[in-house]
């Protein structure tokens, strides 16, 4: 996330997906947010709180392979610039979804708990803490 306009791509990706989900022609304006905050978060759930190791070798005899991408991420150290990109994304994703919805309950409902399940693993409290023992190996 370091790399020269790699947050623009980024923010470019997420409008890419909107407009592409906007095109589905039975698919409301509300609808569409949401589906967007939810694959954006789903995707950034996965790749980020999920997924484990590296994809190459790495020089640190092993160590990354039980810590997942966002731990690793900066080499561990919390509140970089990357991090708080990457955390403020959901929050203002989540806003617009809101206020495009109308404050739905439903949809409000839903992308409350998709908010919820990005933000609480980036919290430096859970820096390496699996709960109930998921995704311990």
């Amino acid at each position: 996330m370091n790399s020269r306009g790699m947050w623009l791509s980024y923010i470019l990706g997420i409008g890419l997906l909107h407009v592409i989900l906007l095109s589905i022609p039975f698919a409301s304006v509300p609808v569409v947010w949401t589906l967007t905050n939810l694959i954006h978060n789903l995707c950034m759930y996965l790749l980020l709180h999920t997924v484990k190791g590296t994809p190459f070798e790495t020089p640190d005899q092993g160590k990354a392979r039980l810590l997942t991408h966002w731990e690793q991420m900066d080499y561990g150290v919390q509140f970089t610039a990357s991090r708080k990109f990457l955390t403020i994304i959901p929050i203002v994703l989540y806003i617009l979804t809101s206020f495009y919805t109308k404050y739905d309950r439903v949809h409000f409902v839903v992308n409350t708990v998709s908010l919820l399940t990005v933000l609480i693993p980036k919290l430096p409290q859970l820096h390496g803490v699996r709960i109930f023992g998921i995704n311990k190996y």
